[in-house]
């Protein structure tokens, strides 16, 4: 295995989030490469001491021979939550019977971000199943108005850092420090992490937010998990997200024994929200 603190492997499309990330890493010694889009060059192959940021195609094609596990939360962990932490109903059904479905969608990918998160006005317009892929199942929710949205950067079920990115849905960053809901946020992700943190990789990104369903008062809620290798840092401390990042996608060999059923096995599915204009949620890039 290689000495050193290692090196980060970026995809060729940048992004901010990868150059404050970049940033990060170089602050502490690493080796910062963007990789080509066609082949990982064997400089770089089974050094051991690798990590890589950036979208899941990406992920899927240069984990392998950077001898890097990819960590992300499964793709049933929100709608198997208690309602307590949901605050709405979630549920999975067949993309049969999503696309049979009247009224607006709100309609988003779970871990591939093969598409951008949107509003459909009925489930027709929700894209078929890929070649192959049978009858995935998808993830219905109530009608619900975000007020404010948060993204923690999860650390062994602690918070290393966290923005506020998105205010009645509206993209809005501030730092999770010193926000008037940094205590809200703090003692909701606590809870959660106690309750149910054998559920999440020990390096995971989870969004958050106070939840408004109609006819009831705004109450904390869980938005959705991601993949720390491919979240937006919006205003979140970067060395502080560049921890999980690491975690979250670096050499095999170093994974805890609790962090190996985290792995990847098949494709994502899609997500499908019920949804009208007041129903919010990200792609995490």
């Amino acid at each position: 295995m290689t000495s050193g603190p290692g090196f980060l492997a970026l995809a060729p499309h940048r992004s901010g989030t990868a150059s404050l990330l970049s940033d990060a890493a170089r602050r502490r010694g690493m080796e910062v490469t963007v990789l080509p889009a066609d082949a990982v060059p064997e400089r770089y192959r089974d050094r051991e001491d690798g990590h890589d940021y950036g979208g899941p195609r990406f992920a899927a094609r240069v984990a392998g021979p950077l001898g890097v596990a990819l960590l992300e939360p499964h793709d049933g962990w929100l709608d198997a939550l208690p309602t307590v932490f949901t605050g709405r109903d979630v549920r999975r059904v067949p993309l049969s019977e999503a696309r049979c479905r009247t009224g607006p969608l709100f309609v988003k990918p779970p871990t591939d971000k093969s598409f951008p998160a949107a509003v459909h006005p009925d489930g027709s317009c929700l894209p078929p199943p890929p070649p192959g892929s049978g009858d995935p199942l998808v993830q219905i929710s109530e009608v619900v108005t975000w007020e404010d949205e948060f993204r923690l950067f999860l650390l062994d079920g602690e918070i290393r850092t966290g923005s506020r990115y998105a205010v009645h849905g509206q993209l809005d960053a501030a730092p999770l420090t010193g926000h008037s809901q940094e205590a809200a946020v703090r003692a909701f992700v606590h809870r959660l992490t106690e309750e149910c943190g054998d559920t999440l990789p020990g390096a995971v990104v989870v969004d958050v937010g106070r939840m408004r369903r109609p006819g009831h008062a705004p109450a904390w809620a869980v938005v959705e998990a991601n993949m720390a290798w491919f979240s937006t840092v919006y205003a979140a401390d970067p060395d502080r997200a560049l921890d999980v990042v690491l975690r979250s996608a670096g050499p095999l060999g170093l994974v805890p024994g609790r962090d190996l059923r985290f792995r990847p096995t098949g494709p994502g599915k899609i997500l499908v929200a019920e949804d009208s204009t007041v129903v919010t949620s990200r792609s995490a890039m």
